[in-house]
């Protein structure tokens, strides 16, 4: 890694983290868990998965949406059960990966990627409205809320017109510092970091949670880690999808997973909340040049400096300066492509993209990826339940139907209807050398088939059976014969 490389990944990784902070003291407090939790969390995590996972470049820390997740189980039975939780959910997301189950992130459609991400862009810019209001839920005065929404511009004509100028410094992390120093040497009257919470504090200790170790404990704590789990595999996985495509690069997904769960557990161990990979931090490093491990361990790194020494500096960041730069990465992660396309493209692709946008803001990311993928799947297996067809030819006294297309429990209807047994000859032959079978509803549907030729004395064969149709059939023991 040359000099460069090394400045641009630093700067990258000190950028995010700044960005970093109020995020994971959000997160720590709509957990109702001590903010120092969240930026504990985000320190192990972000900086274990740099080290040990497959993906450069991608930041991870104490995020929402697992946040969300575990306010029933804080309130319920305190905190040592969610670090207990956090504990065994990095235990299932490691198994994950150690099954090699990473690559199944593959296999989600590029529609539900484009609604994933523009639903957390949303979710992101939403986010940080909360910035403009009091503790109460109420909008600032006026006169705040002018100074608020002055320095919120400011931030973001900085981070984008920094760039055209010179690209030796994210503009990210000018905007942030430029806008402090301007309301320090102003004396402007706006919200700061010290406004969230306090973050000083010293090193995390190490500290097995303090729950009994017994079934009772396991009932409790499981289905919570079970749905952290998911839902931080979910969002990581996504994120890495969207980092390869930035990046155009390809990395290693079932090393992520073992390392995002290596690092959940190490985070329960030492009082962090649990996390997963943050797409607006990501976008952010990515942004401003982070390319390479180091950007991520800066980041991390970075969380433990600002909780150690340097709380008092950085906690006069005004929260505007982070708004303007959130609202930013929203709107460069929002894929507007797609906003265009939604008439080009097929009508269940923008169903779904509207679907998982929609659902994702109201509800949470794992119900609209799971609701996504099931639209994308169903609009499927219409589609070529449909395509089912058939030739037919005549020759001694037989008739032949060559089908073509995929037999599977959607497309049985079809296929059956393809065939006259009433009127056919006493002979009948299925060419199958265009017809994929795939599951148990093919075999019933073979049989039936048969069947219904039996009961008028007539004779249906199969031929020209692909090795894998063949082998299907013969597993199956199916009641068909083979010519």
């Amino acid at each position: 890694m040359s000099v460069t490389d090394i400045r641009r990944n630093v700067l990258a990784g000190l950028t995010s983290s700044f960005a970093l902070v109020p995020e994971c003291i959000a997160f720590a407090l709509v957990a109702q868990v001590n903010p120092l939790m969240g930026l504990y969390g985000a320190f192990i995590i972000c900086t274990l998965t740099a080290l040990l996972g497959g993906r450069p470049a991608m930041i991870s820390g104490a995020a929402g949406s697992m946040a969300v997740v575990i306010i029933a189980l804080v309130v319920q039975h305190g905190v040592q059960y969610l670090l207990a939780t956090v504990v065994l959910s990095g235990l299932i997301m490691a198994i994950f990966g150690l099954l090699r189950l990473g690559k199944l992130v593959r296999m989600v459609p590029h529609p539900v990627m484009l609604g994933f991400v523009n639903g957390l862009a949303i979710v992101i810019a939403l986010s940080q409205l909360e910035h403009f209001k009091t503790h109460d839920g109420q909008w600032l005065p006026l006169d705040e809320l002018s100074i608020m929404v002055a320095l919120v511009l400011l931030t973001m004509a900085v981070v984008y017109l920094l760039p055209r100028l010179t690209k030796a410094v994210p503009g990210a992390l000018v905007a942030i510092i430029g806008v402090s120093v301007l309301v320090q040497w102003l004396h402007l009257p706006t919200r700061t970091l010290a406004d969230m919470a306090a973050i000083a504090g010293g090193l995390p200790s190490f500290a097995w949670p303090s729950v009994p170790l017994d079934l009772a404990t396991l009932k409790i704590i499981a289905p919570y880690a079970a749905l952290m789990a998911m839902v931080g595999l979910l969002e990581t996985l996504l994120t890495f999808n969207l980092t390869d495509e930035i990046t155009e690069t390809r990395g290693q997904p079932n090393r992520e997973c073992v390392a995002l769960g290596v690092a959940n557990i190490t985070s329960g161990l030492f009082g962090g909340m649990g996390g997963c990979a943050m797409i607006g931090q990501t976008v952010i490093n990515l942004s401003s040049g982070g390319r390479g491990r180091l950007s991520g361990v800066v980041s991390g790194v970075m969380i433990l400096l600002f909780i150690l020494f340097l709380s008092p500096l950085i906690e006069r960041i005004p929260l505007a300066a982070l708004a303007g730069v959130m609202f930013v990465v929203a709107q460069q992660t929002f894929a507007w492509g797609s906003v265009r396309v939604l008439g080009k493209v097929p009508g269940n692709d923008a169903v779904v993209i509207v679907a998982v946008t929609v659902i994702t803001v109201f509800t949470d990311l794992a119900t609209a990826v799971f609701c996504g993928i099931l639209i994308a799947a169903l609009a499927f297996a219409w589609q070529h339940s449909r395509d089912m067809r058939s030739d037919v030819h005549d020759s001694d006294e037989a008739r032949v139907y060559t089908p073509h297309g995929t037999l599977f429990f959607a497309s049985t209807t079809h296929f059956q209807a393809l065939f006259d047994p009433q009127n056919d000859p006493d002979q009948v032959y299925i060419d199958c050398r265009y017809l994929h079978m795939v599951d148990h509803s093919a075999i019933a549907a073979l049989e039936n088939l048969a069947a219904r030729y039996g009961k008028f004395g007539k004779q249906l064969q199969l031929r020209q059976l692909s090795a894998r149709n063949q082998r299907l059939l013969e597993k199956a023991h199916a009641a068909v014969t083979i010519a």
